[in-house]
């Protein structure tokens, strides 16, 4: 059993776990997020409303579940639960605005949200600024 332990708590593991949360952070901040920010007034003409809550509000849930919870992700700043509305977003895209894609055509989409449901089971690993010493 001690092996086994052993094999699990690798530096590794932290480590891959960091290139997980900065990697997928990354590519959701960049492909989507940061877009939405810059672009504001035109990503609300074109914003899905698939729940009929308005533009602005469906608008501001994609900016902070895209923009801002990958910087906490990216950070490692209560990881877990920021994963949570990128899971959202992700699920509510996947099934309600483009339920007719196929898996090649929201490929994007999926693994965004493998990477994320990973890093939600798995936690931060110890490489992250929550873990930082306090002095």
């Amino acid at each position: 059993m001690k092996k086994l332990l052993a094999l699990v708590d690798t530096p590794w593991i932290d480590q891959g776990l960091l290139f997980l949360r900065l990697s997928g952070s990354f590519m959701l901040f960049y492909v989507h997020g940061l877009p939405k920010v810059l672009h504001y007034a035109n990503e609300l003409q074109h914003i899905e409303d698939p729940f009929g809550f308005g533009p602005h509000l469906s608008l501001w849930a994609a900016i902070i579940a895209e923009f801002i919870c990958p910087l906490m992700i990216a950070s490692g700043v209560l990881v877990r639960l920021a994963c949570l509305p990128i899971i959202g977003v992700l699920l509510i895209a996947m099934f309600a605005v483009h339920p007719d894609w196929s898996v090649a055509e929201g490929q994007f989409g999926w693994l965004l949200l493998l990477i994320f449901i990973s890093i939600a089971l798995c936690g931060p690993g110890k490489y992250r600024f929550s873990a930082l010493p306090k002095s």
